[in-house]
């Protein structure tokens, strides 16, 4: 496909503006890394996939079943679960060098919720800023968005460029209490949005409540998603969600098997004695000085 062939963005779509994140993130210590994810909303890892898992989950996916939004026929998503399509993707869920992150995130108790692969074609609108999550449930997340603490793992197969839908976000929307950061609302742009131009290769990681969307894909060539939702163990949802099919689970690698944990795993315990036993003393993951490790 040539550019001259690229579709046309209708000009309601554009969004009239770019603020590029110059942040450099391949330089981040861990504690950087937590700080940046916990305060700003995101944090980046630059070229942490090798071009030979790239191309093996490009060619897995390549014949995946796909359908389309409602907004555009350019914007299209994996009809399943991708992890059920590709032993690639599969494998990518116990990816160690971002399992270990967000280990040092939310602790040992790590689990995987959902698996998503997109493939934004040429001509495709933006995606409006939205949430990942809504705290009572809604039709796009069902009940696993009102799990408290949930994070998404986006894996570009593709470099972002200016022109080819790069991401974009409201630094720190995760942390507002305002009526305008109610996640059940969504804006096609912000002043003060920034956008990430990344390499191919780079995962993006944000908590289900950040506000965020993309640009439109204005390049010749599609951009490549795959995109995981992890929590940890006690961060349950709202409503039962529906439970992984153990017949499938069975076809995970055994390394990824582990995060395969009931979709319904939670902490919940309505009954809260104000001195329970076994109390301790310190807990670093919740110490101010975690930033400064």
């Amino acid at each position: 496909m040539t550019q001259a062939q690229v579709p046309s963005i209708a000009p309601e779509e554009e969004i009239g503006f770019m603020n590029v994140d110059p942040t450099d993130f391949s330089s981040f210590s861990r504690a950087q890394q937590i700080r940046h994810l916990e305060v700003e909303g995101y944090v980046a890892f630059p070229s942490i996939l090798p071009p030979e898992i790239i191309s093996r989950l490009k060619e897995e996916m390549a014949d995946a079943e796909m359908s389309h939004t409602s907004y555009s026929e350019y914007q299209t998503r994996s009809v399943k679960q991708p992890q059920w399509h590709s032993a690639a993707v599969a494998e990518l869920i116990a990816y160690p060098p971002i399992i270990d992150f967000l280990k040092d995130v939310v602790g040992p108790d790590l689990m995987f919720t959902r698996g998503f692969f997109q493939r934004t074609l040429p001509g495709s609108p933006g995606i409006s800023i939205h949430t990942d999550g809504q705290p009572h449930g809604s039709d796009l997340f069902g009940y696993e968005g009102s799990c408290p603490r949930l994070l998404r793992v986006l894996y570009y197969l593709d470099e972002l460029t200016p022109e080819r839908a790069p991401f974009r976000l409201i630094a720190r929307s995760h942390l507002s209490f305002h009526s305008q950061s109610s996640p059940y609302v969504r804006y096609k742009s912000h002043p003060e949005e920034i956008s990430l131009l990344v390499p191919a290769g780079s995962a993006v990681i944000i908590p289900s409540m950040l506000l965020h969307g993309s640009h439109p894909n204005k390049d010749p060539q599609p951009r490549e998603l795959v995109h995981f939702g992890y929590r940890p163990t006690w961060a349950g949802p709202i409503q039962p969600v529906e439970e992984w099919d153990p017949e499938l689970v069975a076809t995970v690698p055994e390394v990824a098997k582990p995060l395969f944990k009931s979709l319904n795993t939670t902490g919940k315990c309505w009954e809260q004695p104000h001195k329970p036993t076994g109390m301790t003393t310190e807990a670093p993951g919740i110490s101010p000085g975690r930033w400064e490790a």
